[in-house]
């Protein structure tokens, strides 16, 4: 909010200066709205809704529970964005109401109030408006995230785990549902790796730019001589494959092995072989499951990360013929150099891909102001996607 500047002490008795033109900021965020509004096509959701409500009602619905669970799934995301354009447009209106009564009560207080809200629905119309950017084939998936520790020993393991712990705030504060599927404890503190489902719209969609090797700067909290260190963490992000996508995958092409389910420090959590491993012996693809509580579960949740990652290969090496002449892939898996630095004695964050330096390194670590890097990346990413375009046609 831009505030004009008082000369000679205290501002006038009354409303605040304040630059603020409501009636065009209002207008405007409409209009975003409305654009908004045009690509989610509520009517469209409303239909989806009221099919999958039928489904959901079905006396037989949880005969098939992998079924099940996607409809349920689905019905609870539909009415999620249904409700989410819903609020927008009730506080939009709401706003203008809260305007009218401050400009005509000359309240002071009010108009401060409706000052914030308006900041408030400016940030929010914008993350809203990232999504209509997302037209990719998976976007609107669920994501799985798998993170795994690289070089730098036990600081490379910890940032590890600072980054899960990244991307679940992250889910929190959104109030999606995340799920961790498989952790791997370091020996002494951190993770090897962990693997977590994030159920939420447009998930992959979002998350896909965060894919790729992450660099940790500090001074290490391992190290007794209080020395910098530099550790890395790959970050891999793929959509999720329900059981109706029909890839087949032979059981003669998978060799399954079970073991011990074990918590930090390599202690037993389980008496009994639940946990497993399940080998894809044509690509080499390993997926390890051990946080369900029977083998069976963590084999079917193994199953749905080892589809995702087959497909996720497929599709990476056909994205790599058709594009081979493009610059920049930030929504590939195969990414050798580190993608972002975070760099915790100067408290900045940098994204080497958009040359992006961010002084809030706390609130991104923490989960807070993650889409601070996200948004931009996302907005970039559909530039160059339609400059792309615009290069075939040319």
């Amino acid at each position: 909010m831009a505030t004009a500047g008082v000369e000679g002490g205290a501002a006038p008795v009354g409303l605040p200066v304040v630059a603020t033109d409501f009636p065009a900021e209002i207008a405007a965020a409409r209009a975003t709205f409305e654009q908004i509004e045009a690509v989610s096509n509520p009517d469209a959701l409303r239909a989806r809704v009221a099919k999958l409500e039928a489904e959901a009602s079905a006396p037989n619905l949880w005969d098939d529970q992998d079924n099940a669970q996607a409809v349920t799934s689905a019905l609870s995301l539909a009415n999620g964005e249904l409700e989410r354009l819903a609020s927008l447009s009730s506080r939009l209106d709401d706003l203008e109401v809260l305007v009218t009564m401050a400009e005509e009560g000359d309240d002071a207080e009010t108009l401060a109030e409706a000052d914030a809200e308006l900041a408030s629905l400016r940030k929010d119309l914008a993350a809203l408006e990232i999504r209509t950017l997302m037209t990719g084939e998976w976007d609107e998936r669920n994501a799985v995230i798998t993170i795994r520790s690289g070089a730098g020993g036990v600081d490379a393991a910890d940032f590890a785990a600072m980054l899960l712990r990244m991307y679940l705030r992250w889910a929190e504060r959104h109030g999606y549902d995340a799920k961790v599927l498989d952790t791997s404890y370091a020996e002494e503190a951190g993770l090897k790796s962990a693997t977590v489902e994030i159920n939420a719209p447009y998930a992959f969609g979002t998350l896909s730019v965060e894919a790729g090797t992450h660099r940790l700067v500090r001074i290490s909290p391992f190290d007794n001589q209080g020395r910098r260190q530099t550790s890395f963490a790959a970050v891999e992000v793929i959509p999720l494959i329900e059981s109706t996508d029909h890839i087949e995958i032979p059981e003669s092409d998978i060799k399954v092995d079970v073991f011990r389910s074990s918590g930090p420090g390599g202690q037993s959590v389980n008496t009994t072989d639940s946990a497993v491993r399940i080998t894809h012996l044509p690509t080499g693809i390993v997926v390890a499951m051990q946080n369900e509580k029977s083998q069976l579960q963590n084999r079917e949740a193994g199953m749905r990360v080892l589809r995702a990652r087959i497909l996720a290969r497929y599709q990476e090496e056909a994205d790599a013929e058709a594009s081979a002449y493009r610059k920049s892939q930030i929504r590939t898996m195969d990414r050798s150099e580190r993608i972002r630095t975070y760099n915790f004695p100067q408290g900045r964050v940098t994204d080497h891909r958009i040359n992006l330096t961010l002084y809030n390194l706390a609130r991104i670590i923490e989960g807070d102001s993650l889409d601070d890097v996200i948004n931009p990346l996302i907005a970039e990413d559909q530039a160059e996607r339609l400059a792309s375009l615009e290069e075939s046609f040319n």
